[in-house]
């Protein structure tokens, strides 16, 4: 069998692109943990911020208590510091999640296009279909990342529910929880699936009828900044009614859980249909920056390691 017209050759090594992600994680957690804790407070909050007719001093003054919790009377730099709880649990998480999601989904397009690549660019025409395959890559890859889940849940109740922890350590929740701790694994594949599917997707999109590039592995760190965030924006929008549901099963006490049918059908009676896009603003204009920080510095990382690796120049590299 040929190879399909929309082979190319992935040169970085799996260490490259472990090593790669990996830093652009590391980087990533200590420069927004703040921001993603501010951003699950206000999607696990369910009363009306603003509007009601309360005046706007009554509504700040609610919005300072959602994000700052007990802190929220005292000094500038003690509510700064309470935005990092679970940050232990936030590395572990955010570190093995971007070494998984950017440094494996390389490894399943490639596999992709050995195997299916004729067929992607047969269904898809050939453009299209270079695209869809890194689209579909990203998609399965993010359906096997539930199973870092536990550490997911971890983290965002020391963001939320710090009371769950209290008494208990690490290995005591791990063992009296067991797979309590994977609640809301289909929600998470849900919103993973798509979510996944649109920031690779649309990444590959910016690169192909944006930039006009025939390899996306030869892409300036300029366009991958931009295709990060044509892809950011995406994802972030396709999967937000997902992530709230997602987030409110593991904000909820260990000892007093709730299903997300019933999560979902208390928000259509008493929020309403726009609760499904809480946090989506915040998220977009602070949590994307974050992705796109991320995924274009994971996408830099990983060539620049392997020709590290390798002993190469950029000159070289390029050859």
């Amino acid at each position: 069998m040929s190879p399909s017209p929309s082979a190319k050759k992935y040169s970085e090594s799996g260490t490259a692109r472990l090593l790669g992600a990996g830093t652009s994680g590391i980087l990533e957690l200590f420069t927004f943990h703040p921001v993603d804790t501010v951003a699950k407070r206000l999607m696990s909050n369910t009363e009306r911020i603003f509007g009601g007719g309360q005046p706007l001093r009554q509504s700040l003054g609610q919005l300072n208590h959602v994000i700052f919790r007990e802190a929220a009377s005292k000094a500038t730099l003690s509510k700064y510091l309470s935005l990092f709880p679970g940050l232990g649990y936030a590395a572990g998480y955010k570190v093995a999640q971007r070494m998984y999601k950017f440094g494996g989904q390389p490894v399943v397009r490639d596999v992709l296009e050995r195997q299916s690549g004729q067929w992607f660019t047969r269904a898809f025409g050939e453009r299209n279909g270079k695209a869809m395959m890194h689209a579909t890559a990203g998609s399965l890859i993010g359906i096997g990342e539930v199973a870092l889940l536990p550490l997911d849940v971890l983290k965002i109740k020391r963001q939320i529910n710090p009371e769950a922890f209290r008494g208990r350590g690490l290995f005591r929740i791990v063992a009296d929880e067991g797979m309590a701790l994977y609640r809301g694994a289909g929600w998470t594949v849900l919103r993973n699936a798509p979510g996944s599917f649109a920031l690779f997707g649309g990444s590959a999109v910016v690169k192909e009828y944006g930039f006009g590039l025939e390899d996306y592995g030869k892409a300036t760190f300029v366009q991958n900044f931009f295709a990060s965030i044509g892809g950011a924006v995406a994802s972030l929008t396709v999967s937000a009614p997902m992530d709230v549901i997602k987030t409110r099963i593991q904000a909820r006490s260990f000892d007093c859980p709730e299903s997300g049918t019933t999560i979902l059908r208390k928000m259509v009676q008493q929020e309403g249909f726009t609760a499904f896009f809480k946090g989506l603003t915040p998220k977009i204009l602070v949590v994307g920056p974050k992705l796109v920080f991320g995924f274009t510095l994971a996408q830099w990382f990983i060539p620049t390691f392997d020709r590290m690796l390798k002993g190469q120049t950029v000159a070289e590299a390029r050859v």
